[in-house]
């Protein structure tokens, strides 16, 4: 069995982003806007600060009382949109319920939305145009991927997930790579028979070990972006000292399956590389 290791895979794009912004005369900067508090988040957001620290970049966390109203998070958001300092902007989720989300996110200047959510990147996205940045996610599945020369085109792929983040993006990302794709859930009839058909299998529903022994076979490439706080091993790169797993059964799975990415170290470590390289991306264009 194949171990998919995505922290050889951000280390390598590490090395590379490194490379990128040594040339610049400035460092690329992203803005992360959290509005309340979340300890979750703000694990995430301190390993963003340490992976954009480690290759040159800034990265300023706004954190915002739970109280901000939306006029006032959109008022930082033009702030930093006319910042010719600041080349990204993400909202960390997830935001208040009385937010409206689209709204919200599409009040990020387009050249600077690295998250990839925003209108203009989704229409791009869907479209299959190079314009727009790719969810991080996304980018970061199909980077592992193409490390691990897995071919797409031609395969026959499952998306087990169908959420606006992952599941979605990430179906369209693979279809616009010449992947016959099908999207399901956990309200699938009969999901076995479904998942067993893919060539490539990818997950991200949100519930651990949602995927067992019985909806996979021999040869599959599996890609595992669940993370869910339960007694395991100690994740230390994606959130902190918590103890997670995935929504694949690994021990269920790993002696049928020929390649599968671990949680922790799979998606995870890629997520964030991605969205680095969205930033030093978005710096390069806004500074031609």
């Amino acid at each position: 069995m194949l171990i998919l290791d995505g922290k050889v895979v951000r280390d390598k794009i590490a090395a590379e982003l490194r490379q990128r912004i040594l040339a610049f005369s400035s460092k690329p900067k992203l803005v992360i806007i959290q509005i309340g508090e979340n300890e979750e988040s703000a694990t995430y957001i301190q390993q963003k600060k340490r992976f954009g620290e480690s290759i040159g970049a800034v990265v300023e966390h706004v954190a915002l009382p739970a109280d901000t109203s939306e006029r006032d998070v959109l008022s930082a958001i033009k702030q930093y949109n006319s910042d010719s300092n600041t080349h990204g902007i993400i909202i960390q989720m997830p935001i208040p319920d009385s937010f409206d989300r689209d709204r919200v996110l599409d009040a990020i200047a387009p050249e600077k939305d690295v998250d990839g959510l925003g209108s203009a990147s989704v229409k791009a996205l869907w479209e299959g145009k190079r314009a727009g940045y790719m969810p991080a996610t996304t980018k970061g599945i199909l980077s592992l991927l193409e490390y691990y020369k897995i071919p797409i085109a031609g395969k026959n792929v499952v998306v087990v997930g169908r959420s606006f983040l992952v599941g979605k993006p990430t179906a369209q990302a693979l279809l616009n790579l010449d992947a016959t794709v099908t999207i399901a859930h956990s309200k699938t009839v009969n999901l076995p028979a479904l998942t067993q058909h893919a060539d490539i299998l990818i997950v991200a529903t949100g519930n651990p070990h949602f995927i067992q022994r019985d909806h996979v076979r021999a040869g599959q490439v599996i890609i595992d972006v669940g993370i869910t706080a339960v007694t395991g091993e100690k994740l230390d790169e994606e959130v902190g000292e918590r103890t997670i797993t995935g929504d694949v059964h690994f021990d269920a799975v790993k002696d049928t399956v020929h390649a599968i990415s671990p949680v922790p170290g799979g998606v995870g470590p890629m997520t964030v590389a991605s969205l680095f390289e969205n930033l030093v991306t978005a710096f390069e264009i806004q500074n031609r």
